[in-house]
């Protein structure tokens, strides 16, 4: 069945690749991004592009484009991507986060059908930085040292998105949490769940697992690691959602 998407952060690497994947199967996306340059992109991509700044225009904004677009799903695939240091990070990857929240709460008070459902890119190792997991090894263990020394505020603002995200209940949500990324061919495999933080993961498989996510509700309230692996991604995402694990913040 045909869905209703938008995307926030649709030039990303991994937003364009998500893109062809819901258009090839028929769905009709809406990508948001920060500037006319990027539409031919989008275009190209099967998708309608619509410019909205993230950073810098009001809840009411995305609530509105949501209705009007009558979505059912929403992804979050945005960020700042180190650039423009701790405030545009926060702004990005916090307040940003936390605006389309809000937006997509406020679907049905302001007479949408009902409130989008949310599947949000994050990124492994968000979690308390005084609680180590358990089934992290050394080589865990000294990666995240050194990850939070290199994007400690990336980490931190990310933490504070997701903390904010578990306490929603007016809409369904799920949470990727890719590790190390990269241009490689996709293998359509994966390592998924409560996962080490390595190997790397292509892109490819990143897009293919945020698609896979497009149709299960059974995942809400999910957060699902995802780095290098050999299990084929649908079969991975199938064993995790049926395990319903949920303590995964610290």
């Amino acid at each position: 069945m045909s869905k209703n998407v938008v995307i926030i952060g649709g030039h990303g690497k991994v937003a364009l690749k998500l893109t062809r994947l819901l258009t090839n199967a028929g769905h009709k996306v809406t990508s948001v991004i920060r500037t006319t340059e990027q539409e031919e992109e989008i275009k190209e991509a099967g998708a309608t592009p619509h410019v909205l700044s993230l950073e810098d225009a009001l809840a009411d904004r995305f609530t509105s484009l949501f209705i009007e677009k009558a979505a059912d799903v929403v992804y979050f695939t945005a960020g700042a991507g180190g650039k423009g240091g701790e405030d545009r990070t926060k702004k990005v990857d916090f307040e940003g986060a936390v605006k389309i929240y809000d937006s997509i709460e406020g679907v049905e008070r302001e007479g949408g059908k009902k409130n989008p459902h949310l599947i949000l890119v994050s990124a492994v190792d968000i979690r308390n930085p005084d609680k180590i997991p358990e089934h992290y090894d050394e080589s865990d263990r000294q990666m995240s040292e050194r990850i939070r020394k290199v994007i400690a505020s990336y980490m931190h603002w990310k933490y504070e998105a997701d903390k904010n995200l578990i306490k929603r209940d007016a809409f369904s949500w799920s949470i990727l949490r890719p590790g190390g990324l990269s241009d490689a061919p996709g293998t359509g495999k994966a390592s998924i769940g409560r996962t080490h933080l390595s190997p790397v993961v292509s892109r490819d498989d990143v897009s293919l697992a945020l698609f896979l996510l497009l149709d299960r509700q059974d995942a809400n309230k999910l957060a699902i690691d995802f780095v290098g692996g050999d299990i084929p991604v649908s079969e991975g995402l199938d064993a995790f959602i049926a395990r319903g694990v949920t303590d995964w913040l610290g």
